[in-house]
C-alpha cells in the first residue's frame, strides 16, 4: 500500500517522504508530501484467519506557499479517491518545524483483501 500511496502523491511533482525522515540538517523543499502509516489492523476473521488488512495513513502536504497547501491537498484527496482510497473530510492544519512552511493533512484508508 505504501508504494501505491507514494505513486499517487508523486504525480504532483513534489518530493514524497516518510514523516520524520528529514533530518535537522536537510533543507525543506519548497513543497513536499510526507506520510505516516498509523495503523494496519486485520479484519473479518473467518475460521480464525484474517481476510483483509485496513491500512490507515496520514498524508501531509507542506509548502512555503499557503495557496499550494490549500489547493493541492484538495487535489490530492480527489486523486487518492480516484485511485480507490477512502479519504476523511477535507483535511486539517498541522504544525511545521520550519517557520517558512505551512501544512495540512488528510486521513486516508485503503483495504487490502487477502
Amino acid at each position: 500500500m505504501k508504494s501505491e500511496l507514494i505513486s499517487t502523491l508523486e504525480t504532483f511533482g513534489f518530493p514524497v517522504f516518510l514523516q520524520g525522515s528529514l533530518s535537522d540538517s536537510d533543507e525543506y523543499p519548497s513543497s513536499f508530501f510526507t506520510f505516516w502509516n498509523f495503523e494496519t489492523p486485520e479484519d473479518s476473521h473467518y475460521d480464525n484467519a484474517p481476510v483483509r488488512a485496513i491500512w490507515g495513513f496520514w498524508v501531509y502536504l507542506y509548502s512555503d506557499d499557503p495557496a499550494i497547501v490549500d489547493a493541492k491537498l484538495i487535489e490530492a484527496k480527489e486523486k487518492l479517491q480516484a485511485a480507490g482510497w477512502t479519504v476523511e473530510g477535507k483535511g486539517q492544519d498541522v504544525a511545521s518545524d520550519e517557520p517558512t512552511h505551512t501544512g495540512r493533512m488528510l486521513t486516508c484508508w485503503r483495504i487490502e483483501n487477502y
